[in-house]
């Protein structure tokens, strides 16, 4: 298939195909109007864990969908396959970040459950149709994310830190920032935070703990809202045996449209 299709004019099957083949990029710009979304799949004996904890969080880590046990495909996506369809992925040991590979087909076993976790999209079409310019898109890059000095909920064998993911948004237009990314089916509420990082324990909004750094424009607000991306900080702190999730920034294209969550 021809690589110079712009990501933008890409659709969410052929973008899937495209990774599968094996390019590894962020997925930001791609299939506009498509939900991403994480995932993790965790041994059978840590699924209920990962549950109670996404439902202690759900506005961090809103469930998309959960698939069986040993299980690859999604009904979010037609014909998907978790192995191979993502651009980059994370494998954990023990806590630990071993390997970062394209395809997770090796990887893959029998007694994983596979859980997809809503990234908020939604909320970058909820803040283009206010008028709110997308820095990170504007710029090419994935969204910039930070550990905070604030917990998420723990449950069962799982705690850990909120990561947030930090929008520039021109400081007139923060009022409706906030407006527009309010509760929708598929997206995180409205933002955590806006203004001084340091509140959050942020240092440097230069050096994103994960994802690219994204610059302001002039008279930028930080604006900053809770990610997905929470779940791979608690399970570098619970330490199951064995995890695979996305790398930060290389999500699942589902086949779901953003109009379902504009309108929810």
């Amino acid at each position: 298939m021809p690589t110079s299709t712009p990501p933008g004019r890409t659709g969410p099957a052929e973008a899937r195909a495209r990774f599968r083949a094996g390019l590894a990029v962020h997925t930001a710009g791609w299939a506009p109007g498509r939900i991403r979304a994480h995932l993790a799949a965790v041994p059978v004996a840590w699924a209920q864990d990962l549950s109670l904890y996404c439902a202690a969080n759900r506005h961090v880590l809103p469930v998309l969908d959960i698939g069986d046990s040993g299980g690859w495909t999604t009904r979010l996506a037609a014909g998907a396959d978790l192995r191979t369809d993502l651009p980059r992925y994370r494998v954990w040991e023990d806590g630990g970040l071993v390997a970062e590979p394209s395809h997770v087909t090796g990887h893959w076993r029998d007694d994983l459950v596979p859980f997809l976790l809503g990234r908020p999209l939604s909320l970058d079409a909820r803040l283009a149709a206010a008028g709110v310019p997308l820095r990170h898109l504007e710029q090419g890059r994935s969204l910039p994310l930070f550990v905070t000095n604030r917990s998420c909920r723990p449950a069962g064998r799982l705690s850990g830190p909120l990561v947030v993911a930090m929008r520039p948004v021109p400081a007139a237009l923060v009022t409706t920032a906030r407006a527009a990314g309010g509760p929708a089916r598929f997206s995180q509420t409205g933002p955590v935070h806006a203004g001084d990082p340091a509140a959050l324990g942020i240092r440097a909004l230069s050096r994103p703990d994960f994802g690219t750094p994204v610059r302001p424009e002039p008279g930028d607000v930080p604006v900053f809202w809770a990610s997905a991306v929470s779940l791979q900080a608690a399970l570098m702190s619970a330490r199951p045996p064995f995890a695979l999730t996305e790398a930060p920034g290389h999500l699942l294209i589902t086949d779901l449209s953003t109009e379902t969550a504009l309108a929810a």
